[in-house]
């Protein structure tokens, strides 16, 4: 990757230099814009869920950092082949998200491609002293996960036609959760810190988190909320190709214990679609975090916490 030089600007209060989820710029005392994109190929074989999900995951940029999603744009990418009612039911999907978020969808940009990509630019609106960062997580914060883990594994399994209707029901719910339950619980609870948890895996993230703020986390993983069919794909050997690389990236950081089995690991560096956020918040404001999440569809789990920097950057226990 090439060695971009980083622009600074007194406004610009959140930038490249974190890996956060998205830019932060201080219009006002009281008024910052957050601005992201992303965007990626089918996960799922209909158009309008692929829509939904992936909308979902580009909104979620915007909720990670506590703001609240107000204009949208499409990114599109189609094969001239593909029929218009696919690209229809990738519309619909994304537009009826989008509505459901309380943002305006605002126009978009399409371009010829070999492989269909779908997802959103999105620009956001957050009070400064409500932005949440992924380097700003505190010796002691309490780490609360509102998704579970598994859903590379249980779309791969998917696109080998091997889930049953239960499991793909409970994949697409996960995938297609807006996270602003998670983010108006998080902004009421004054969290120290947040990210999302998508293609580099819980693990990946979870570094980053430990890393920015130059702190070590200890995971409880028997509190680690995964999908339930996705340890047993995974001993099945049904794992995304990312995984791999996920675990690459992240194994000279972290502890693992003994006992830690290798189909729970495999879902702790699954790389994730649309997943939850990883929230670190003070212990004395943990149960209004849990107040915010109760109405979560995805619910949550206290899954760890943050302790001082040691020798490595995360412990799996």
């Amino acid at each position: 990757m090439c060695q971009m030089k980083i622009d600074e600007d007194e406004n610009l209060l959140v930038g490249i230099e974190t890996s956060d989820d998205a830019a932060v710029y201080r219009l006002s005392d009281d008024l910052a814009l957050v601005q992201t994109l992303d965007f990626f190929t089918p996960v799922v074989d209909d158009p309008y869920v692929f829509g939904q999900i992936a909308a979902a995951n580009s909104l979620s940029d915007v909720y990670a950092m506590g703001g609240e999603p107000k204009l949208a744009m499409n990114i599109v990418c189609f094969p001239g082949d593909l029929a218009k009612e696919q690209i229809d039911g990738i519309l619909r999907g994304g537009h009826d998200k989008i509505r459901e978020s309380g943002a305006l969808l605002v126009g978009g940009h399409t371009v010829e491609d070999k492989e269909p990509k779908y997802g959103l630019s999105v620009t956001g609106f957050v009070n400064p002293i409500n932005v949440k960062t992924n380097a700003n997580a505190k010796v002691g914060d309490i780490l609360v996960l509102t998704k579970p883990l598994g859903i590379g594994i249980m779309t791969t399994a998917i696109k080998a036609g091997i889930i049953d209707k239960e499991g793909y029901s409970e994949t697409i719910k996960v995938m297609a959760l807006l996270n602003k339950i998670a983010k108006d619980a998080m902004v009421a609870a004054n969290a120290n810190s947040c990210t999302d948890i998508t293609g580099f895996g819980f693990l990946g993230h979870a570094l980053e988190m430990a890393k920015g703020a130059n702190v070590s986390i200890e995971f409880d993983t028997s509190k680690i909320p995964i999908i339930e069919g996705a340890r047993e794909f995974a001993k099945m050997g049904i794992i995304p190709g990312g995984a791999y690389k996920n675990y690459e990236h992240i194994k000279d950081h972290v502890v693992v214990d003994n006992n830690i089995k290798q189909d729970l690991l495999d879902c702790l560096v699954d790389p994730q679609t649309s997943g939850g956020l990883l929230i670190s918040v003070g212990e004395e404001d943990l149960d209004t975090l849990i107040n915010g999440l109760n109405e979560n569809p995805t619910g949550y789990a206290v899954v760890g916490q943050v302790i001082e920097k040691s020798v490595k950057s995360i412990y799996l226990k």
